[in-house]
């Protein structure tokens, strides 16, 4: 399992971290609260957690194209959704491979 990490800093982590669950629920399985939320997604699934200073995620995925999709849907809706902070872009951190 291929793995990529990333983090928003923003005092509305929660927010996001709702909205993106709420947008997605209506294509995959979801869960989620106000502070943490996984995602079941066609490459892989997506976990992300919020706290008063920001948002975090964990991609995984089986191999390399999936996890650049899975990065890709992440990063393309909390872009759109995180507009009025001008966020352009994740920096993503790629780890080893999880056993």
């Amino acid at each position: 399992m291929l793995t990529a990490r990333s983090r928003f800093e923003t005092p509305n982590g929660s927010s996001y971290l709702q909205r993106l669950c709420k947008h997605f629920e209506h294509k995959i399985k979801v869960e989620y609260d106000a502070h943490r939320g996984h995602c079941t997604l066609p490459s892989g699934q997506a976990l992300m957690e919020a706290d008063e200073t920001g948002i975090s995620f964990l991609v995984e995925a089986d191999d390399a194209e999936g996890l650049a999709r899975g990065k890709g849907v992440i990063e393309s809706h909390l872009v759109r959704f995180a507009f009025r902070e001008n966020l352009e872009r994740l920096d993503w951190q790629e780890g080893a491979p999880a056993a």
